[in-house]
């Protein structure tokens, strides 16, 4: 009985695992007969577990939506996983952090001590990034309108909000109509929420900020998926040039004119920054840092020619941190004039 017991857990498990389990892959997993798995299935239902199951020899199985959310079984490193997600899940939504400390402490409450003790030796201290930037969590109504319009693929209406997020009224000079979009992804870049859509009145795909989306009623129409305009959605994300982004608040800000384009430069600009395409292989690349050395400092990552620096601040900074490399070639140095040029 003992056996049976652990086994209609594992199996459980298993299910939680994969959309859908071919029969024979299943109790093969399990190390049992056709036979036997139809019959530990049958426990699970009798347990109140929604187990879909097509017919024939060749059956498959899957859990179903159910009133009750079925009993989670977790070995070790699923526990660790899950613990490590929960500690170091991003801010960048409204509330997240308190929600996530309370599934944590109700993990650890109905954990096991040997997976408890795994739990308690990876707790972590999430420290903000350098180049984390300052906007306002996202709201979370936000975050799932949108995303219930990527998992329907319903049609999504929304306006543009302002940088601050604020709604422009009809009548004001950046006044635009609802946007009329086919929402394909979400991703989630340098802390920041995009969506992927086809925008059907400027019939090109897009990329919006979601923080600066405020959709309308959801509009229930379905669309047909188009082919993305690249295999790799999240690189798509990273290396284009235009996605709503402003640049972030820094002590500093300065831009510059460099002879790379804009898809390169966009996929290695640290996120807050905004890079503008100017075609014939180069762009604008607006950013800011603590200092203006450190905007000098990430200008000179890139490889290529700059031109077009500004502000003053920004370009004095450029010549003092030319003249601490060239000092610094000679195996001389000299401290610098103003550690925070």
């Amino acid at each position: 009985m003992a056996r049976t017991s652990a086994r209609t857990l594992e199996l459980l498990s298993l299910l939680q695992t994969a959309d859908r389990w071919g029969g024979p892959e299943l109790a093969a997993r399990l190390g049992v007969s056709l036979r036997t798995l139809r019959r530990d299935i049958e426990t699970l239902r009798g347990l109140g577990t929604p187990v879909v199951s097509s017919g024939g020899r060749h059956a498959t199985y899957r859990l179903a939506p159910g009133a009750v959310l079925p009993p989670l079984r977790l070995d070790g490193e699923q526990a660790v996983a899950i613990s490590l997600a929960l500690q170091t899940a991003p801010v960048s939504v409204l509330g997240l952090r308190d929600a996530a400390d309370r599934a944590l402490g109700t993990l650890a409450q109905v954990m096991p001590p040997e997976l408890r003790a795994q739990v308690d030796a990876t707790r972590v201290t999430t420290v903000r990034n350098y180049w984390d930037f300052s906007d306002a969590p996202i709201d979370p109504d936000v975050v799932a309108a949108v995303g219930d319009a990527v998992r329907r693929g319903h049609l999504l209406r929304a306006e543009v909000l302002r940088p601050d997020r604020s709604r422009p009224a009809p009548g004001e000079p950046d006044f635009e109509p609802p946007r009329r979009l086919e929402p394909h992804h979400l991703v989630l870049w340098a802390g920041r929420w995009y969506v992927v859509a086809f925008d059907l009145g400027a019939a090109d795909w897009v990329i919006h900020r979601v923080d600066r989306l405020h959709p309308l009623m959801p509009t229930g129409v379905p669309f047909e998926r188009r082919p993305l305009p690249a295999t790799d959605v999240g690189e798509y994300v990273r290396s284009h040039p235009d996605r709503g982004d402003t640049p972030a608040h820094w002590q500093c800000l300065g831009s510059a004119v460099l002879s790379l384009p804009a898809g390169v430069v966009g996929m290695w600009a640290p996120g807050g920054s905004v890079v503008e395409d100017l075609g014939r292989d180069r762009c604008r690349l607006v950013l800011g840092a603590w200092s203006w050395a450190g905007i000098a400092g990430i200008l000179a990552t890139f490889d290529c020619e700059v031109s077009q620096v500004e502000p003053v601040e920004l370009r004095r900074a450029c010549t003092d941190l030319s003249d601490r490399f060239r000092q610094a070639g000679t195996g001389q140095g000299h401290p610098p004039s103003n550690p925070r040029a």
